[in-house]
Parts: structure tokens; sequence; C-alpha cells
């Protein structure tokens, strides 16, 4: 630390900057992996303990400062938070420390900490300034809606909507009995509004700012795969129902049909949505972490079907043209994909004993070889999760505070209500800058009043940090108590203190010295003992040379 000099608050960045170098080194020069991997994580742990080591009252601004580098060619980057950075480069060591959760990734997460647009439209983040201050009025601002703890609550409200919206706008064809409706009715109008907005904010969130941010196809994740379809399906779904109202006669009800087939195509999809949606909560968090990695992994097994699958179709295809009666290729293919999912059809290669042949052998490489291969690398995948579940949640729980707070939106529409922002932006390259924000401020006041009334309720009356009743209440009367004086040093009373009886006659301080040090690993505390063995070595001969 004494290294860094007057720049204490960018060693943390740097050393996090190093370890991205030294993965890229790692990813780039298979022949000093190991060598390039130890060096990022030594960076990693490097970076932890400095912040573990910052006095307190320097850990957010070391935390959340955001700096510049000069790249290779000479031009500066983006500024970039070495949270934000740990974040991009998932490191988990560094991010599961209580100091990053603690006192920065929970303060964003509880708006204790918010976002700042400079006069460079650059995003700072600062403490809210009316943290700490009683009263209902201080906290009612349309800018608290942008806290993630509330982000997360509305969004699990309005996805809890959709799905009642879809269960309705799903059961519409059952209505075709009724020659004279053809229009969109009210469940289908919600259904599709509320579609819009959130395909608005997919394209907002995945393509504007982190395809932009980042340049590289890791910035799309698996959900966002799923999202993509969703959208690209509704989308489908609402230009086959628009035709059908626009057609006549037989066109209007097989129009009318594709739309409601598509339609039901999404409902796999939009429920296994709530998995992202409820990952705030530890448990579906590392579920969902679990899932992704086994995902990850499975790249393997899928890979290596598509390679045999289209030799083994090839093979069979041809081993079907050569009795001069050629089968349907998607016939093939079915057949193909009934073995795979445990069900052959050996019936159908009865007439020839060569694409017999073949399709055992297709059956074994699917069933005992590949799909093995695939039950290992699921199994290795979650065992790798499991080993290091606390840190990978704690790793993705910072990644979803701070993903909500980095956007560059200073005036924050949640979906759906981002449809009324597309016709409010344009009012910004009209007006100036502040009447631009009372317009915003204005509008979000009157859309947004039930749900802003309840947050400011709640952290000027109910916040547990705030009120001991609330805490009180919400958890057991002896909960958090063990750090207290009285309950380290208890005293007896009663008959028991009369005759001078004592619950310990060690006191605690006394106690807990003889206990190990958990803070530091067992180097670090051999090389203190050797530290202050050599001290004392050094106190005893310069007694000697006095003495002499």
């Amino acid at each position: 630390m004494a290294s860094a000099g007057d720049f204490l608050e960018a060693l943390p960045y740097c050393l996090i900057r190093a370890r991205k170098e030294f993965m890229w080194d790692a990813n780039y020069n298979p022949a000093d992996y190991e060598e390039n991997l130890g060096r990022a994580t030594a960076c990693e742990v490097l970076a932890r303990r400095v912040i573990h080591r910052a006095p307190p009252d320097r850990i957010t601004a070391m935390m959340s400062t955001r700096f510049m580098h000069r790249e290779v060619d000479g031009d500066e980057s983006e500024k970039v938070s070495v949270l934000e950075m740990a974040i991009d480069s998932h490191c988990t060591i560094f991010l599961s420390s209580t100091e990053a959760q603690d006192e920065v990734v929970n303060d964003i997460w509880r708006g204790h900490l918010v976002q700042k647009h400079n006069e460079e439209h650059d995003i700072e983040f600062v403490p809210f300034r009316e943290h700490g201050r009683e009263g209902f009025w201080s906290h009612l601002s349309p800018s608290r809606l942008a806290v993630p703890r509330y982000q997360n609550i509305f969004r699990i409200i309005v996805w809890l909507l959709f799905l009642l919206v879809y269960s309705q706008a799903v059961r519409e064809p059952l209505d075709k009995i009724n020659p004279d409706y053809f229009d969109f009715d009210k469940w289908e109008i919600a259904l599709y509004v509320l579609s819009l907005s959130f395909c608005c904010e997919d394209v907002q969130k995945v393509i504007i700012y982190k395809l932009l941010l980042f340049v590289s196809w890791r910035a799309i994740g698996f959900w966002h795969i799923v999202s993509f379809t969703t959208n690209a399906l509704l989308l489908v779904a609402f230009i086959l129902r628009v035709m059908g109202i626009a057609s006549t006669g037989i066109d209007n009800s097989q129009m009318r049909l594709r739309s409601f087939q598509c339609l039901s195509l999404v409902a796999p999809l939009i429920w296994m949505k709530l998995i992202p949606i409820f990952d705030g909560y530890k448990y579906v968090g590392t579920m969902q972490i679990c899932i992704a990695r086994m995902l990850q992994e499975s790249g393997i097994f899928f890979g290596l079907l598509a390679l045999l699958g289209v030799g083994f179709l090839q093979g069979l295809y041809a081993l079907d043209a050569a009795d001069g009666q050629n089968e349907s290729p998607y016939e093939l293919i079915n057949v193909l994909i009934q073995a795979l999912l445990q069900s052959p059809n050996y019936e159908w290669f009865s007439a020839s004993p060569a694409g017999l042949g073949l399709y055992y052998l297709w059956n074994v490489a699917t069933a005992v070889i590949l799909l093995n291969i695939l039950i290992s690398l699921f199994a290795s995948a979650y065992d790798d999760v499991v080993e290091d579940a606390a840190a990978e949640y704690l790793a993705y729980f910072a990644n979803k505070a701070v993903d909500m707070v980095r956007a560059p939106d200073q005036y924050l529409y949640p979906a759906p209500f981002n449809i009324i922002e597309l016709l409010v932006a344009p009012l910004e390259y009209i007006v100036n800058k502040g009447v631009y924000g009372k317009i915003n401020d204005w509008i979000m006041s009157i859309l947004f009043f039930i749900p802003l009334t309840t947050i400011a309720i709640y952290e000027a009356e109910l916040d547990p940090a705030k009120n001991r009743w609330v805490k009180d209440w919400l958890s057991h009367s002896d909960e958090g108590l063990a750090d207290r004086a009285e309950y380290r040093d208890p005293e007896v009373d009663g008959d028991d203190a009369a005759n001078g009886l004592k619950i310990s006659t060690v006191p605690f301080a006394e106690l807990i010295k003889v206990f190990p040090d958990t803070t530091h690993s067992s180097e670090e505390m051999i090389l203190r003992e050797v530290r202050d063995l050599k001290e004392q070595i050094s106190e005893l001969k310069n007694l000697i040379a006095a003495k002499a």
C-alpha cells in the first residue's frame, strides 16, 4: 500500500486491471497458462487485501471512483471503477469480500449510493444526499425509483401482471366460434403493449449498451438469447394477427390460428424467465448460476452431437437413395431425434440391414457415449459451482445491482412505462436541460405516485436500518446481541452472585487471544511470527552490545 503513494484509491483499480491483462495472456498463450493464471489470482488477492486494510472512510471512494488508463494505441479508455471492472472480469475473490459487499454493493442495492450524471454525461457514484435525514418529503423523489432494490420489486410485479395478461390472451382462440369476433380484444392489446415495452428495454440494455460497451459476443448471455427468442415469437404472432384482421374469409382463420400457435410457443419461455426475475433471492440466484454453468459446459456435447448427427444423416440418406426409393430428409431427421430421445423406431430400417446397422451405431453413440459425456459435464459444472457457491452468488449479485444503475438512463422509466419515455425523449433536443428535467420529474411523479409514496413511507418510517422497532419486529429479540459487552462477560445474580459464583473466570478479551486468527492465512501468521522473532533477536543483540 505504501508503494501507491498519494494514489491509494487507484491501487485496487490498477491491480484488477493487471489481473485482466494476465488473464488475456493466459488465454492467448497456452504454454504459459498456469503461470499467468497464478499472476492474475495474485493480483486479485492483493486487491482484496488492499481494500481490507484500507481506512473505512476511504473504502467507498476506492471501490466506486472511476478511472481511465492509456491504451496501447495512445487513446484513453472509458471511465470505469474497480467494482465495475471486477464485475466485467468475474473476479469472485474480490467481489465476495466483506468490504465490497457491505460497503458498496449493498449500499448501491439499497440506494445509499446513487448514480449522478456530471457535465460530461458520465456517471459517478455519490452518497444519497437525503440518506440519514428524517421525514417523508425528503425521500419523495422520482430518482428513488432507480434504486436497484425498488427496480427489482417493480419488475417482479410487472412480470406477474404480464403472466396474467398472457394467460388471458391465449384463451382468445376459444372465442373463434363467434364469427363476428375478429378484432383485438383488451387482453391482446395489453399483451402486445407489454411485449413492446419489454422489447424496447432489451434493445436498449443489450444492443445499445452492452454490445457498444464490450463489442464482444461475451456480452450476450443465455437469458439474452431467451429474451430475443421470446420477443421474436411475440413479434411474429402480432404480425400474423394483424394480417389475419386485414384479410377476410379462410385466410383470416388461418392467420389467426398461426398467430395463436406462435403465441403458444412463448409460454415455456416466459415462465422460465421467472428465474432471472427472482434471482435477487439467494436460492434462486444460486440455482440460476448452476443452470448457466451447466449449459455452458454442455457446448462440447452439442458440438459432438451436431457432427455425429450430420454424419449419420448423410450416411442413412445415402443408403436410402441406393435402393432407388428416396425418403424425405425430414423423416430421417425425425427418426434420429426419436432415437436420441430414447424412442428408436427400428421398424423403419427393417428392409435395409446396412441401414439398420448404421442406426444401431447411432443409438450406441448417442444413448451410451454422448449422454454419459453430457451427464459427466453437468456433474462437473455443478460441483464447480457448489464448491464455491457463496462467492459465485455474491459476484452475481454485485453484477445484478451494478447493472441496474450503470445503464445510461438519467430518468428511469421502467417497463411498460418506457413507451412513454419514447415520446418524452425527443424533448431533450428541443428544450433546455432544466426544463427537460422538470418535465420528466412531473411526468414520473404522476405516473409513479403510488410506488414513490410507498418508497418514501418505507425509507422514512419503516426502514429497519433507521427504526429499531421494525428490526425487532422482523427478527428475534436475541438476534445480533452477541457483540454486546454484557453478553461477552455475563454476570450472575441472585443467590449465585451472593455465593461469589462466576460464569467464567477468564475475561472474554483474554479468552479470544488463544483462538486462531481467522482473518489471516496460516502462511501470513507464520511470516508475522518470524518477523516478531527477528525483532526480539535484534533487541537482544542491542542489549548485549550495550552491556559489552
